[in-house]
Parts: C-alpha cells; structure tokens; sequence
C-alpha cells in the first residue's frame, strides 16, 4: 500500500517511530515532515503548510491510498484544505502522546486549545491508535471533564465517537543484543535516560543518589537525555556534587555511544511522573538493564511480570527514599553474587523482545493494512 505519513515533529521518538517502520515496512511510504521545534506554533500552522505540501505532490502525480497522522496536526484542517484526491483516503491518527493528559508546570498555563485539536483529530480520523492501554485510557477519562468546562455546546458524544475506534499499537523499539561479556569489576553502575524536564522528575533521582552516597554506597551513575534552554537547575548541582561519580553525562549525539552506556548499565532507572509508553525502558531491558521503575504510568503495563513478588522486584513506590533502599539492595546483591540479577532475567528479555521492530514491523503493516480496508468512504479522486 502507499502509504502519506504525516509528521508536524520530526524529532526524537517521533522520527525514530517513523524512520524505523519505514526501514522495514513492506508498505512504500512517502514522508511529510517539519522540524521538530516549537511545537506549539507547529500545532497552530502544521495543516496550512502540509496541504500546500501535499498539494505540490499531488500535482506531479502522486497518489496514496492512505493516510498516517501523528498528534500533533490538526486532521480535520487538513481535510479541509487538501486536495480532494485526499479527503476521502482512510486515515489513521497515531497519539505519541496527547495535550489533555500531558502535564503542565501550573494547570492554569494550559492552553485548552491544543486538547481540543487532539479531540476534533480523532474525531475526524478512521481509525485512532494509542502508544498503550494507559495512554488510550486516560485520555478517554480525562475527555468528559475536559469538555464540561464548555460554557455550552459540549461535543461529549465526541467520547465514544473516539472510542468506538481507538486501538493500541505499541511502537516498535530498536533493541539491542545483551552483552556477552563477564561483567567489569567495579560499583554499581546506574543509568538514568530521559528529557531533561521538570515530568521525568530528575529531583528524585538526584535525592535517591545523595542518600547513596551519604550511606556509602559506592555507584557510577550516567545521567543521558536532551536539554532545552530552560533545564532545571537540579541538573547543574547534581553535576558538581557527583563529579566525582559520573560516568557519562549528557546528550549522547551518536547512537553508538548511547547504545554503549545501554550495554554498561547495571539497573535503568525512571523517576517519570509521565510517560505514554516507555521506549528508553524497553531499550535498557533488550541490553540488559535491570530496570527499576515508579509503580504508576504505563509501567506495569510494560513489565506485565508473572507471579506478582518477581514484578514488585522491579517496582518502588515513587519516592527517593524507597529508590535509594532498592538501589542500595541492589549493590548489596551485586557484591555478593556478581549480578543485579534474580530469577527475572529471561522475562523481562521476553518482554523487551515483543516491541523489536525485527517482528514488530510486520505487525504494525498488518494492522495499518486491516484499518485502511475496512474503512469506509468515495473511492479517491484522481484530480487535484
């Protein structure tokens, strides 16, 4: 199938998510992006400037017999402003992630807007995907209350409209292959990988290595991940009081010297208060990593262990007090048996492999092919 992907933020996940299906897809894709940068004004005008770009294609010829959309376009304004060849086409709206659930510093700075593109989005899609049961069900939730605060005229049938096709399609993540070697001698080694901003909620984690230290733990810590221009300040500090420990810090521009932090990492640390999905822990867990996670998110969803004491091994409540204990455990078992490891190992190595794009792509082009044929709608027209 030909298949217009549509991608207002290519950065990050976002581009990975695409590049990689792409890669491996049997479906020939044509990708629309812009740059991932500021990504409010990309909400704003990503449907003007993608009809213009879609109407160039159109006029040389292409055609596609659907269409892939992420979040962060209004769908419904582009329906209206594309070539007619393309309103009928199926589409499938894909949410990363969504800005009615996404948290905000201050609740009173969030701009209703943006959760109301996601919703009209969805409602003019054929089919909806989530990156996860958590990330589709709490958006669900939060859309009737969202809607009541409408002085009038509330769309609230918008909310089965929605679910009445939502679906969950995990993304596909580039997993790595386990180290082979014997573990290096030396302390426990921590990784903690993520954007560095006030939700992944790094004062925990920094609070959890002081109490390590102060207690005589011995660590190497490596703290991965973008910064913006507002970084919290946390970061700075911590980078003073744990020189002395830090093994590597920072953005990591090459993929292969992320991958080498991956690979040396004792136990993954995530101190989230959000997270959709979860690809960095899934990352951590194909090479190797014990991961050490908040018992909240999409978590548990992820680490969907069995009997339930071998999947509180990996949970702690959220805190730095409990993270620091669990962590400190953790070095204690390493120093005895030479390994972070219990009985869990295999699992969580099972659980990592069901999202490696090596299978998963196949089963996101099944699923991609089944939406665009069952959906309904006037063959496409030819003309622009």
């Amino acid at each position: 199938m030909r298949v217009l992907a549509l991608e207002p933020y290519y950065g990050g996940s976002h581009r990975s998510f695409l590049d990689d299906w792409k890669a491996r897809s049997r479906h020939d894709w044509t990708l629309l992006t812009l740059p991932a940068y500021k990504w409010k004004w990309r909400m704003r005008h990503a449907a003007v400037t993608m009809a213009a770009m879609i109407r160039r294609r159109a006029r040389s010829g292409e055609r596609w017999d659907g269409v892939f959309a992420t979040d962060m376009l209004n769908l419904a304004e582009l329906r209206g402003l594309a070539p007619r060849l393309l309103r009928g086409l199926p589409t499938i709206f894909y949410f990363h992630e969504n800005q009615i659930t996404y948290p905000v510093r201050v609740e009173k700075e969030r701009d209703f807007q943006f959760g109301m593109t996601n919703i009209i989005s969805a409602v003019a899609a054929h089919r909806v995907w989530f990156n996860s049961h958590y990330h589709r069900d709490t958006f669900l939730d939060a859309v009737p209350p969202f809607l009541n605060r409408m002085p009038d005229f509330r769309p609230l049938e918008a909310v089965d409209v929605i679910r009445d096709k939502a679906e969950v399609r995990q993304p596909g993540v580039a997993c790595l292959t386990r180290r082979s070697a014997a573990r290096p001698a030396g302390p426990l080694r921590i990784l903690w990988a993520a954007r560095w901003e006030f939700d992944k909620n790094p004062e925990c984690l920094f609070e959890a290595l002081e109490r390590l230290d102060e207690a005589g733990v011995p660590f190497r810590v490596s703290v991965l991940g973008e910064s913006f221009r507002e970084t919290p300040e946390v970061f700075e500090r911590a980078r003073g009081r744990f020189r002395g420990q830090i093994e590597d810090w920072g953005y990591q521009s090459r993929r292969s010297d992320y991958q080498r932090a991956l690979l040396r990492a004792d136990v993954y640390v995530s101190t989230a208060l959000h997270e959709f999905f979860g690809i960095g822990t899934v990352e951590a867990m194909s090479a190797g990593a014990f991961p050490l996670l908040p018992r909240r998110l999409s978590y548990p969803e992820l680490l969907d262990l069995t009997p339930r004491g071998a999947m509180e091994t990996h949970f702690y409540d959220g805190g730095a007090a409990q993270l620091a204990r669990r962590l400190r455990d953790l070095s204690e078992h390493l120093e005895a048996t030479g390994s972070v490891w219990g009985s869990t190992r295999e699992r969580c190595a099972e659980l990592a492999s069901r999202f490696c794009w090596s299978d998963h792509a196949a089963t996101l082009d099944e699923a991609l092919t089944a939406a665009f044929e069952e959906a309904e709608g006037p063959v496409p027209s030819r003309s622009s």
